[in-house]
């Protein structure tokens, strides 16, 4: 089979400089021909399972119940409540405590989700710069039909993420969504807000939980303009 390599980075939910630079490697069953990539589904999909990693060719199921544009950033949010005072002093310890507040997850889903949490970040910091992280799993840790989920954790001190700045972290935005056209759509609308400065050092003074569903709802009303 032979896709753009754009695709097939988007296929294995993988920045598309780490593609690149693990063909380069040899660490990955996919040969280089121009944009393109060529592999083996087959091989490729066996490959991935080997190393922990969703491989998807946008053959997704479209029976999802929840619309993606009726799914919101604030109603995501709020579901997942905010929480102060996180302890841990590196990043697995941190993720193990935040994993621990969030609401309606059996003993199970959490030991499942901090084990995801930690292959995720091994492969690529989700830090994404000025203080903020956003750890996700892979794939969808949820049922199609159960509502996205963000939990806020300000954490007790910054620690080390590892993040593309290098700055330490002092938030964690935690998404689990049904699906990866909902998670898509709910990260990139989180984005939009961590990406202003003015947002961060809002963040940086500890709002209350209502002031910063305000913040955000005022946000995200600029994406429906």
């Amino acid at each position: 089979m032979e896709l753009k390599l754009t695709e097939i980075a988007k296929s294995l939910d993988l920045p598309l400089s780490t593609l690149n630079r693990w063909i380069r490697q040899g660490r990955i069953p996919v040969q280089r021909s121009g944009d393109n990539g060529i592999f083996k589904e087959a091989v490729l999909q066996k490959w991935a399972s080997r190393h922990h990693l969703r491989f998807s060719l946008n053959r997704e199921r479209t029976s999802t119940r929840i619309d993606i544009r009726s799914e919101t950033l604030i109603s995501a949010m709020q579901r997942g409540q905010v929480f102060y005072g996180i302890p841990g002093n590196d990043v697995e310890t941190v993720l193990n405590s935040a994993v621990g507040v969030i609401p309606g997850l059996s003993p199970d889903i959490r030991q499942e989700l901090h084990r995801r949490l930690m292959d995720r970040e091994r492969l690529t910091s989700t830090g994404i710069g000025n203080g903020v992280a956003i750890p996700h799993p892979r794939s969808p840790i949820m049922d199609e039909t159960a509502d996205a989920v963000i939990t806020t954790c300000f954490l007790e001190h910054a620690i080390d993420f590892g993040a593309v700045d290098d700055k330490p972290v002092f938030i964690l935005f935690i998404l689990m969504s049904p699906s990866v056209k909902i998670h898509l759509h709910l990260l990139s609308r989180l984005a939009f807000c961590v990406r202003d400065r003015g947002f961060v050092d809002f963040l940086r003074t500890l709002p209350e939980p209502g002031d910063l569903f305000t913040k955000i709802a005022e946000f995200e009303s600029r994406l429906e303009d």
